[in-house]
């Protein structure tokens, strides 16, 4: 198998169907993993749901055998946190990209 990377490119629902195909975990196996139902976790891959709150993302990650941080939407809340309790970096940031 190839050297899983630390930090995922792809959107939620397909970083999870991966993590999933790599360790050979149905949608059952992982919902008596995390306490989740199977079917709420086959709309979170399809993108039938909205990307969960945090602490389900970490309850997965735990699950999945990841760092909450592989999760490509997890990094950006936690930039989009830091950055929020900076408005000075928020308005030069700004000024750079517009």
């Amino acid at each position: 198998m190839a050297k899983r990377r630390r930090f995922s490119e792809e959107a939620f629902g397909p970083t999870v169907q991966r993590l999933m195909d790599e360790q050979a975990v149905t949608y059952r196996q992982l919902a008596a993993l995390t306490g989740l139902s199977a079917g709420y976790l086959n709309h979170l891959v399809h993108g039938n749901r909205p990307v969960p709150s945090n602490d389900v993302v970490q309850t997965l990650a735990s699950a999945l055998e990841v760092e909450p941080e592989h999760f490509r939407e997890y990094r950006v809340r936690v930039i989009t946190e830091k950055l929020e309790a900076m408005p000075k970096v928020i308005d030069r940031l700004y000024r750079q990209l517009g």
